[in-house]
């Protein structure tokens, strides 16, 4: 399998540090609104690369965060803490709005059919971690201490914004990159020794001497830096170095450029070897969906529109994780449309006689097969992997041959496919259901009609579809 690099530009082929089992980190939600189908993306890509490596027979540890602290408003160091706002938004605890929303994300994840991390990891349960890391790089000369805060040198990390491609005084100050293809604006920190440099510990003193959330520290009562986090647990439970970091690409400039330097300033050993980055989902006029703007869509607005969560991830996975998508309710509308074709598609050929394959099918099959796995081992090329479902679904292999391959493929790509069954249809009903596919043919459609209504009677309904009558149990 090969997989895009961001920290080398390029497809790399995919070894893990143990043979049989991939370290896999990907950056969680802040929980303090409902989390947008942009956000839903990142883990729809995240989850289809954790099947993949399923797939090719790895066990995955995989571990995701829950932000419920210390992220502010910018991604940098200035503004309000989201959760305290959003506390502040709803007239309740912070402690409320965090259980809410963290309950209201697994619904989604859920509903996509987003398999469940080995472990969800809090960040306000890792506060002890977080403050042993700040004293491991204060005590390398990485940290320094200010009057409001704790800050990390940027100056002293070698290396600072390699993942970006840019050396250190090309970035942006305190957040953005060509990564995130827009410039902020942001407020410098005078206390900085650098423009660049970031905040590891917010001291519960000036704008933040009220904030509800504080715990004690070397540095005084205070709550950390939302960079720390993802360092101190991924670290906890995956090592040192660890294989794969997931995230979307608006974290490479700021967030993850910063975990990689604490934490390789920490241990003096690589982080990551793998980082992988989803593109955005834009909106008409919008390079990215945001939760800020009036484009701010969640997965129960398209489930109250009529949507199934599925077509959304039918949507998504119809597009390279690395390529951009413009979300409009006409491309819904189509991807729901292509998964009810395609279910109706495939619930009409599993009712065909069960048969053994030739051998010539069975080298058909195979060919399938390598077709499917050689485009999701080049770097998870869904649309392609997508073409190949679509060519078992209209071919005509046997039916338990279908069934298996759509099986083996949608363990990949999670739309549920392999869940579809071959219903009993009673004889009676078959031959009126045939019966009636022999006057439609013959454009007898007055008769047609009358037999539909028969085998509704009996308590079966008949859809027609271009690729014939698919019969379903009321």
């Amino acid at each position: 399998m090969k997989l895009y690099n961001t920290l080398t530009r390029k497809k790399q082929l995919f070894k893990p540090l143990k043979a049989k089992t991939v370290s896999l980190y990907s950056c969680g939600p802040t929980v303090y609104n409902y989390s947008h189908i942009g956000n839903l993306r990142t883990y729809i890509f995240a989850d289809t690369l954790k099947r993949a490596l399923m797939g090719e027979g790895y066990a995955v540890k995989h571990i995701i965060n829950i932000t419920d602290v210390g992220h502010l408003t910018s991604d940098g160091d200035e503004g309000e803490d989201k959760l305290e706002k959003g506390a502040a938004r709803e007239k309740k605890t912070v402690w409320q709005v965090a259980k809410h929303y963290t309950e209201a994300f697994k619904r989604d994840a859920e509903a996509l059919n987003i398999l469940p991390p080995k472990k969800w990891t809090k960040a306000t349960d890792h506060i002890k971690e977080q403050v042993a890391l700040i004293t491991a790089l204060e005590k390398k000369g990485y940290a320094y201490e200010g009057r409001d805060a704790v800050y990390f040198d940027t100056k002293k990390f070698r290396g600072y914004g390699k993942l970006t491609g840019q050396k250190a005084d090309e970035l942006e100050t305190g957040a953005g990159t060509k990564s995130t293809r827009r410039k902020k604006a942001v407020t410098i920190d005078t206390e900085k020794r650098n423009p660049r440099d970031f905040v590891l510990w917010f001291k519960r003193v000036g704008q933040y001497k009220n904030h509800v959330m504080h715990w004690p520290s070397p540095w005084g009562d205070g709550f950390p830096g939302w960079h720390i986090e993802c360092s101190a647990m991924s670290m906890k439970y995956l090592g040192k170095t660890f294989d794969i970091h997931t995230g979307g690409v608006d974290h490479i400039g700021t967030h993850h450029t910063n975990e990689i330097a604490q934490s390789e300033g920490a241990t003096g050993k690589p982080f990551v070897r793998y980082w992988l980055h989803g593109e955005f989902l834009g909106v008409a006029g919008e390079d990215k969906m945001a939760k800020s703007g009036e484009s701010f869509l969640i997965l129960n607005t398209l489930i109250k529109k009529g949507f199934d969560p599925l077509d959304y991830r039918y949507l998504i996975v119809t597009a390279h994780y690395r390529a951009k998508i413009t979300f409009s309710w006409k491309a819904l509308e189509g991807a729901a449309r292509a998964r009810k074709n395609l279910t109706a598609l495939l619930e009409k050929s599993y009712q065909e006689p069960r048969r053994s394959p030739t051998a010539q099918e069975k080298k058909r099959a195979a060919g399938h097969e390598k077709k499917f796995r050689s485009a999701i081992a080049d770097d998870l090329n869904t649309p392609q992997a997508l073409a190949e479902v679509w060519a078992v679904a209209k071919g005509t292999l046997p039916a338990r041959t279908k069934k298996k391959l759509i099986k083996t493929f949608d363990a990949v790509l999670g739309l549920k496919l392999g869940d579809i069954t071959k219903e009993a249809i009673p004889e009676k009903i078959q031959r009126l259901v045939d019966t009636r596919e022999l006057s439609r043919d013959r454009k007898q459609f007055t008769h047609a009609d009358d037999l539909r209504k028969q085998i509704e009677a009996l308590g079966y309904t008949v859809e027609d579809t271009s690729w014939g009558a698919v019969v379903r149990k009321k």
